[in-house]
């Protein structure tokens, strides 16, 4: 291989894992949010629960505290998403860690 071919290559090498450093980044802080989004939906439930409680199941409680219930659910599924793109995309930082490695130990 050329000195260029390969100072050409590693420089993709090194763009390609700018990008995923950045996905990886994206995803972490959607990641805080949906879960912050999940405390306060939590949060939500609790004091609907106790709001029940203290006053009794009326229908409007009721349906909102299964609102709250059903929008926990879906955040914590979207958590869940969320984390296994961060996973995809870290280990897509490590294969191109491993090829830039690669391309180091070729000097």
């Amino acid at each position: 291989m050329t000195k260029g071919y390969k100072t050409t290559r590693r420089d993709a090498l090194l763009a390609r894992r700018l990008e995923l450093v950045a996905t990886v980044s994206a995803l972490t802080a959607e990641a805080l949010r949906l879960n912050q989004k999940r405390a306060g939906i939590e949060m939500e439930v609790l004091r609907l629960e106790l709001e029940i409680g203290r006053s009794g199941a009326s229908a409007q409680l009721v349906r909102d505290l299964h609102e709250a219930e059903e929008s926990a659910a879906a955040t914590m599924r979207a958590c869940t998403a969320c984390e296994n793109r961060i996973v995809t995309a870290e280990g897509d930082v490590e294969d191109v860690d491993r090829r830039l490695a690669a391309t180091a130990n070729e000097d």
